[in-house]
């Protein structure tokens, strides 16, 4: 290994850590994710439950529920079976789990699939709601329009107005009621609670009017019951709709893989193949206008590919032999064959979109506060609405007081949707991460996204991420005796048993220069020190000026060094059979984009710091150049880690950009750990964010996605909390009659929905 600095090239490919397995919950027989299920231990093994409501069930009879003789209730299905492709999710509650379409037992909202398709068919709950939504209309026009006739205390037009609302309130909102079960028996109160509840108060005083006129009076409200019914089946169609929008980020780059691919066939004959049949090692010809169908590389050809809906960057990047390709790309005017590496679930476009679906699942921290909120919401409604019944029935002084109190108590039912508050935070990060996807920015989990924005200091690594992480040999300054071109010969064939970028850059100028390398024997490395080994029969050693020193070698040219560094290379000394044999200058150019980057930053109140495992004196005159003024130079790997550490006791919220590789203990010990890559060599690993090409402008256009995500959730939440604020207390008071109420609270979600879906628009 090269000695000036602890970089290496990340693998080719992406890794994700493995989630851990999903559990059934014994009682209700729901799958859950056991990472944000509650638990409970019986005779030494865990079980995990969908609901506190469910483990308080187990926790009191747990022999019950293991020994088969209760059968799961309500909605949840039972675990997926093994190879099951596709899975249910709750957007609300992400660890409940299902193998098919249903409702989760906990909010009662329907369940999305978990992994967005391309063509994912139409949705059956969407299907469902939109035929009872026609349905419930039908009926309840001419429903309204006999409320509306004079003569509405007939029994005669009553029975009509009953005969009309039953199936409405029974048929169209069946699934309603079992919602509003589920959720009984789970304990978890919800919005279809309240609805239900509401509906049950307005369609029950009916009857009984109906029924019994000399005792609850000649006032009905089966208009208002088919009409709430009608009008929370018109909110969850459009929801149902909107909802299906947030998922277009990820169906946009889904689209962008081809259906064939072009296989080179072993005597040269071409085919067009489905593109799930191209294994590794193919070779594939892609056409001028063609997109690129799998991760590879060139392998002759020459073209330029727009990388745009990747990496979010608008150049086209030149590609010729050796360069690599990612799947989804456009190719432009150009023709090239490549050969194939990572196909399937393995290349990078089936990584971005299992990681966004991740994320898009995964919980905010101000999620939590939004949780305790909601979890003493709905009881707080109902002690409200039995309150304001109590209230009208004392203190109304007119004849038909108990028919006020139950039309307003249902209101209040029907007004209070803790619905847009549980959607405040999901809906804006499913969105948002979605439209980081399509700018090269990925999110690896929403507490990433909510952290990004109170970033202050910026820790960078120098190689790869300030520069191109391409190093070229600049100067050959051979001691006497030796000749410029056995000095790179031996030099560079000794690096050919290291994966450094510095030693790429010898072996490149010597195959530049057609020499011929030897393999090397006896190869050691030192970290942050240098490299020795035998090549043709000679012991070299390189590295620092110390680890020659260490090695016997005693004299070296540490004027000219110095000289060097100051014009900012890095500088290699070497030894050949324990005798100083010269100088090579090794130079990184400076990213063209890096000075607009960091420009980026500080007008976004960055302090940023330059990490590197260079000398000072060469760190210094990049830093110069780029116009840094924090530099720390000569770290060794571990102790990037330690640099973060202190700088997060001095109370910075500190963010770590490098390759995401050799700095992965110093990225997860960040606040924010960025990784940054280049096609295919992303890291995501250790990093909570990734940025699809190695530029740093991307972390400029990732702070501003969380400040836009952060800000969509905030006004999410400040939509909701002044909703109820404001409306709970109007319907208490007689103002908003239930009809309105259903129409406000189907209006509360939607406007959460819209709200979230202006991210989509933003400009990073």
């Amino acid at each position: 290994m090269s000695p000036h600095s602890d970089h290496q090239q990340p693998p080719l490919g992406l890794s994700l850590a493995p989630a851990a397995p999903p559990a059934v919950d014994p009682v209700c027989g729901m799958t859950v994710d056991p990472a944000h299920a509650a638990s409970r231990t019986f005779q030494g093994k865990t079980y995990y439950f969908c609901s506190p409501g469910c483990a308080r069930k187990f926790e009191a009879d747990p022999e019950r529920y293991l020994s088969g003789a209760v059968e799961p209730m309500g909605q949840p299905a039972p675990a997926a079976p093994p190879g099951s492709k596709v899975e249910y999710v709750c957007p609300m509650h992400p660890e409940v789990v299902s193998d098919h379409p249903g409702s989760c037992p906990k909010c009662g909202m329907a369940l999305e699939p978990g992994t967005v398709a391309l063509d994912e068919g139409p949705n059956p709950e969407l299907v469902d709601m939109t035929r009872r939504f026609v349905a419930g209309a039908v009926l309840t026009l001419p429903l309204v329009v006999l409320h509306l006739l004079p003569l509405e205390h007939s029994p005669y037009l009553q029975w009509a107005q009953f005969a009309l609302a039953t199936p409405v309130v029974f048929w169209c909102g069946w699934p309603f009621w079992q919602r509003a079960w589920t959720s009984l028996v789970n304990l978890s109160p919800n919005m279809f609670t309240l609805i239900v509840m509401g509906v049950g108060a307005a369609y029950g005083f009916s009857v009984a009017a109906l029924a019994l006129p000399e005792v609850m009076g000649h006032e009905v409200y089966f208009e208002a019951a088919a009409s709430i019914i009608v009008l929370v089946l018109l909110g969850q169609v459009l929801e149902l709709r909107a909802r299906h929008q947030t998922g277009a980020a990820i169906r946009r780059l889904l689209g962008l893989a081809p259906k064939t691919a072009r296989l080179v066939l072993d005597d040269g004959r071409e085919e067009d193949v489905p593109l799930e049949s191209v294994q590794p090692g193919d070779v594939l010809l892609v056409r001028p206008g063609e997109r690129v169908p799998v991760d590879g590389y060139v392998i002759d050809g020459h073209s330029s590919v727009d990388e745009s809906m990747i990496s979010g960057e608008p150049i086209p990047v030149e590609k010729d032999k050796g360069a690599k390709v990612i799947g989804g790309t456009l190719n432009g005017t150009g023709a090239f064959r490549m050969r194939a590496q990572r196909v399937g679930a393995q290349t990078l476009l089936a990584q971005i979109v299992r990681l966004v679906g991740e994320a898009q699942r995964s919980r905010a921290p101000v999620q939590r506060l939004v949780d305790r909120v909601a979890r003493w919401f709905t009881p707080a409604v109902l002690g409200v609405a039995v309150l304001t019944f109590a209230m009208w029935l004392a203190f109304d002084p007119s004849d038909q007081r108990l028919a006020h109190a139950v039309r307003n108590a249902a209101a209040v039912l029907l007004i209070a949707c803790p619905c847009a508050l549980g959607l405040a935070t999901p809906m804006a990060i499913m969105v948002g991460t979605g439209r980081g996807a399509e700018a090269g920015v990925l999110i690896r989990d929403a507490e990433a996204l909510e952290l990004l924005h109170r970033a202050d200091t910026l820790v960078v690594d120098k190689t790869g991420t300030l520069t191109e992480g391409k190093p070229r040999v600049e100067r050959i300054e051979p001691a006497e005796g030796t000749s410029e071109a056995e000095l790179l010969r031996l030099t560079a064939s000794l690096e050919r048993g290291s994966e450094h970028p510095l030693a790429a850059a010898f072996v490149r100028a010597a195959k530049e220069r057609n020499l011929d390398l030897m393999p090397p024997t006896e190869f050691q490395a030192a970290t942050g020190k240098g490299v020795t080994g035998v090549v043709d029969g000679k012991r070299v050693a390189l590295g620092t000026a110390a680890f020659l020193s260490e090695n016997g070698v005693t004299s070296s040219p540490d004027q000219r060094a110095e000289e060097l560094r100051k014009e900012g290379a890095t500088v290699v000394l070497a030894a050949v059979d324990g005798r100083f044999a010269g100088v090579i200058a090794v130079a990184d150019p400076v990213r063209a984009t890096t000075p607009e980057a960091l420009q980026l930053l500080r007008a976004e109140g960055i302090h940023v710091i330059m990490v590197t495992g260079d000398n000072r004196v060469t760190a210094e005159a990049v830093a110069r150049r780029l116009g840094l003024d924090d530099v720390i130079a000569d770290v060794l790997p571990a102790q990037k880690s330690d640099i973060v550490a202190r700088l997060q006791a001095e109370g910075r919220v500190v963010a770590m950009a490098g390759d995401g590789v050799n700095d992965a203990p110093a990225l997860a010990r960040a606040d924010i750990g960025i990784a940054l890559g280049t096609g295919t060599d992303v890291a995501m690993e250790s990093a909570a964010v990734t940025l699809v090409r190695g530029d740093l402008r991307a972390i400029a256009r990732a702070r501003r996605l969380s400040r836009f995500t952060l800000g969509a959730i905030r006004q999410n939440l400040f939509l909701a909390f002044v909703y109820n604020t404001l409306s709970i207390p109007l319907a208490a008071v007689g103002f908003l009659s239930p009809i309105l109420a259903g129409a406000a609270m189907s209006l509360s979600s939607l406007s959460v929905i819209g709200n979230s879906l202006r991210l989509r628009w933003k400009k990073l």
